[in-house]
């Protein structure tokens, strides 16, 4: 490993640390809003009337997925910053296109009505019944185009700088360590992390541009036209890719900050580039487990969603959830408070697969996918696992030399904790009795599991209340991100 680093966080990085940060815990305790909003208009609480509840689903789906990818980039940019020279003025542009992004499809949803769902499924859109205009659908998808420019950018940037220094994302990746069977464990997961992110997300959003285009054009020409299944099949494998790049982003995190607190190294190994070089091909070959349904897809497509869903989660559990428990085993591990949330998404990412891989058996998929079992699964990972990865890392970096209110700190934690694991438990009940998704309005038996949903999710929305002011407080008033544990 180069022997310069780590590089200092300079003034412009750390603000636009700050920013992506502060931003994120912001946008993420509204989108929690808008969730909280439908599970209690579900379970016949509140009537916010089937319009404004699928525009309200639109939000909250594009927002948590866009805000995620933010926070993400800020974690995964922060610690690779160290390794490469990374570019502030991009990191600043990803951030203002976003921003602009938002604004558009803020408008084109309360303003203009758009409703079609995050995932703008062919040929929605351009067939909204009266419900929005071509020039409202335009809007949201020119926002999500935005957004995807940033982070083309965002990626570029990061691919370059590891190409200097690194020799190109396979050597950063650890390929050539892995064929030439000499393993150097100084070599930092957070590049191979970051490495394996710019591949997949690069790949996927380039797709998803593509048939964002397509239907922007479509929109005020439509003699341009595409294939409704090719349509579907690229919207999926950019839905699918962007949303698992999240995670790989904010598990950096873990990787630098759980040994600091474990007073113990995090070592690359064999199996650890191995895992990474497989999930860089699992994460793309595994979209087709969400067209199990659409018999028309070829069949071999189909046959590779279900096995590579099996085997997807296992270079996960192999080398971060495993290799975090070896590293906290028998350790003198300080249990602070950072310490704590990176443990818990340990949990909630190896947990959240369970349901994924359950669903992604042909059989049960016919019965469960339209269901509210697929909500369960994916908000097991996002709140389980991927926020108190972000929680973790802002907790740590951001106003050191600050005393936390330890006793505030623990409760929150256990709060957030239960609370969630109650929620996505609610989901995946609903599921198991065939509640279906999307539906605005729920039948009288159904109305169970919407209010244990809606119980849990106050609670939540309460917990992330607490965390996100205390968060953004240290964001605003606080010095420079740092990453020493002795400096808290």
């Amino acid at each position: 490993m180069p022997q310069d680093l780590p590089r200092p966080l300079r003034a412009g990085g750390s603000l636009a640390v700050k920013a992506y940060l502060g931003t994120s815990f912001i946008v993420l305790l509204l989108m929690m809003l808008a969730g909280v909003a439908m599970r209690t208009a579900q379970a016949g609480w509140i009537d916010l009337g089937p319009d404004f509840f699928y525009q309200v689903m639109t939000v909250h789906g594009a927002g948590m997925v866009g805000i995620a990818a933010l926070a993400g980039a800020g974690v995964m940019w922060f610690f690779l910053h160290r390794y490469v020279d990374l570019s502030e003025s991009i990191a600043w542009l990803n951030y203002g296109l976003f921003l602009l992004g938002v604004v558009l499809i803020l408008g084109a949803i309360f303003i203009g009505g758009y409703a079609g769902g995050w995932t703008f499924l062919w040929p929605l859109p351009a067939h909204p019944m009266g419900q929005w205009s071509a020039h409202a659908a335009a809007a949201f998808i020119g926002g999500l185009i935005l957004i995807g420019l940033g982070f083309l950018a965002f990626y570029f940037d990061a691919a370059v700088a590891i190409g200097r220094r690194y020799g190109g994302l396979l050597r950063g990746l650890g390929v050539d360590q892995l064929l030439s069977g000499r393993i150097d464990p100084t070599h930092p997961p957070t590049v191979v992390a970051s490495c394996m992110v710019i591949i997949v997300n690069t790949l996927g959003t380039l797709t998803g541009a593509v048939v964002l285009i397509v239907t922007l054009v479509n929109l005020y020409y439509p003699e341009l036209t595409i294939s409704a299944l090719l349509a579907k099949n690229l919207i999926y494998f950019f839905g699918h890719v962007f949303i698992n790049a999240t995670i790989y982003m904010s598990v950096i995190a873990v990787y630098e900050l759980l040994p600091l607190y474990a007073k113990r190294p995090w070592k690359v190994s064999r199996p650890f580039l191995a895992a990474w070089a497989a999930a860089t091909v699992f994460v793309m070959a595994v979209y087709p487990h969400h067209l199990l349904l659409d018999t028309v897809m070829p069949r071999g497509l189909l046959v590779l969603g279900q096995v590579v869903s099996y085997l997807s989660g296992i270079p996960v559990l192999l080398v971060t959830a495993y290799g975090a428990l070896l590293l906290v085993y028998r350790s003198d591990i300080d249990w602070a408070a950072p310490a704590r949330w990176l443990v818990l998404s340990m949990f909630g990412w190896s947990a959240g697969v369970i349901p994924a891989i359950v669903d992604g058996t042909i059989h049960v998929n016919k019965v469960m996918h339209n269901t509210m079992w697929v909500p369960g699964h994916f908000h097991f990972y996002l709140l389980v696992g991927l926020l108190p990865m972000l929680i973790g890392f802002s907790l740590h970096v951001f106003g050191r030399g600050r005393a936390y209110n330890e006793a505030l700190e623990r409760a929150v934690f256990w709060v957030y904790t239960a609370a969630t694991v109650s929620f996505c438990i609610a989901f995946l009940l609903g599921g198991w009795a065939s509640v279906p998704r999307r539906w605005a309005q729920h039948a009288a038996h159904w109305l169970p599991y919407d209010r244990l949903g809606s119980v849990a999710g106050v609670a939540i929305l309460l917990a992330m209340l607490a965390l996100a002011t205390g968060i953004v407080r240290r964001i605003v008033t606080g010095p420079r991100p740092a990453l020493q544990a002795d400096e808290h």
